[in-house]
């Protein structure tokens, strides 16, 4: 957990009203490789059917790449997935990283800085609210993260 500071009355504790909601979101996200395009959906569900939909958008943006992806289940065991990948094996090339290993993925800093934009002390009225403020602030905020930098951290000459 991250401790933030914020401003508050002297001898008050600061309150975040939560809507008590256990409704959900999935993001998915994708970066090239010099930080200069992305592409980010956001779904209702995280099964292999949403991850293959939003594969087939990436295939459309970057037309010849490579996909750095961790080993959740919806990307590495599904086999409408591996039966994609198998027929674009030329022009989509899955590179599975480490278990454990956020920090080689760029994604993992712009779900960090979301979270901070979106979640910290700010309160939703709905869901639907959320939704769209999520929606809104991936649709214009561009991280300019260089993924070579992740990609070869620790990584000596």
């Amino acid at each position: 957990m991250r401790i933030k500071r914020v401003w508050i009355y002297k001898n008050t504790r600061p309150v975040v009203r939560v809507t008590g909601s256990h409704q959900r979101s999935c993001l998915f996200g994708a970066i090239s490789l010099d930080g200069r395009r992305q592409l980010f959906r956001q779904y209702d569900w995280f099964d292999e059917d949403t991850f293959l939909d939003y594969l087939k958008q990436i295939h459309r943006k970057f037309p010849r790449c490579y996909l750095f992806l961790d080993k959740a289940r919806q990307h590495h065991k599904s086999e409408k997935v591996k039966r994609y990948f198998h027929d674009h094996k030329d022009t989509l090339i899955p590179v599975w990283m480490p278990t454990a290993s956020p920090e080689f993925m760029v994604l993992e800093t712009c779900w960090q800085l979301s979270k901070d934009a979106l979640l910290v002390m700010t309160y939703y009225p709905s869901f639907g609210d959320l939704k769209r403020r999520i929606q809104h602030y991936f649709r214009t905020k561009r991280f300019h993260l260089d993924m070579r930098k992740y990609l070869t951290e620790g990584v000596s000459a």
